[in-house]
């Protein structure tokens, strides 16, 4: 699998470098040793990773985002083949048969096109694939909504499954009263004192925050979506404020709160101006 300056890899060559990267003898010592829980948080990084660079517009960046996601597909089918119970292919197989399944108005019978759009007919079926599977049926209709999302997606989602059986407020009026609500509750629980006031406040400051995917959800904006906006937000604005104070030989240590402020409020009116 020589590089040269014009071939390209397979996804065969790619399957051999893990496997080689897996090798207990002639291998790498750091990826021999890693296991499924242990990859598991860099194929959540990597995923995010993905998402930046769709934010970012950088679609060079996106391709090679898109090999390390592949990538932790790959290394996750090789610790299974290891221990013979699948192979990357059923990987392939197992997705592709899902979504056959499950786009019957596509590849089966197109007169369910409307039928796919207007009811839980994907809902249905993906029930109908875990009987199948012999999974246990969750009791709550909330049961299903993975533990291991991002907490704000996973409070969208639950509030989703719980608004198709109507518990759902009506408009987004009686949503922001319950922000000024939960606000007034994480005010009173930070001026009381005792030894569980930390636990209350931290508790109030999660219900604000339930509230806040909630107003999100009404407004049809992705609250994942809209921090990491805000983050970037933050990160250009600062990095103007270091460059200002860069041009006249300090950092923002050297600085008063507000000297950065009044450069924050430079910074600001800039973009807005562009």
């Amino acid at each position: 699998m020589a590089d040269g300056p014009r071939e390209k890899h397979s996804l065969e060559d790619l399957l051999a470098v893990m496997a080689r990267l897996r090798d207990p003898d002639s291998g790498c010592p750091w990826d021999v040793k890693q296991s499924f829980a242990t990859i598991a948080p860099y194929t959540i990084e990597e995923a995010y990773e993905v998402a930046d660079a769709i934010a970012r517009e950088d679609v060079e960046g996106l391709k090679d985002e898109l090999g390390d996601l592949l990538l932790q597909v790959v290394y996750h089918a090789q610790m299974a083949s290891e221990e013979s119970r699948f192979q990357f292919a059923d990987v392939v197989d197992a997705i592709t048969r899902k979504m056959i399944r499950r786009h019957p108005h596509v590849f089966l019978d197109p007169s369910r096109r409307e039928e796919f759009m207007s009811t839980d007919l994907w809902d249905r079926i993906k029930a109908e694939e875990k009987a199948e599977r012999g999974g246990e049926s969750s009791t709550s209709i909330l049961g299903e909504v993975p533990v291991g999302l991002p907490a704000l997606t996973r409070a969208v989602k639950l509030q989703k499954r719980m608004a198709k059986v109507g518990f759902d407020w009506p408009s987004l009026a009686p949503v922001l009263a319950k922000v000024d609500e939960e606000l007034g509750e994480l005010k009173a629980a930070m001026v009381e004192d005792g030894t569980e006031s930390k636990t209350r406040v931290a508790e109030e400051f999660g219900d604000l925050l339930f509230v806040m995917a909630n107003v999100a959800r009404h407004l049809g904006i992705d609250p994942e979506a809209a921090l990491r906006a805000a983050n970037a937000k933050v990160v250009r604005r600062f990095g103007s404020i270091e460059a200002a104070l860069a041009e006249e030989g300090r950092k923002p240590e050297d600085a008063t709160l507000e000297e950065m402020d009044a450069l924050w409020d430079v910074a600001k009116d800039a973009e807005r101006k562009s």
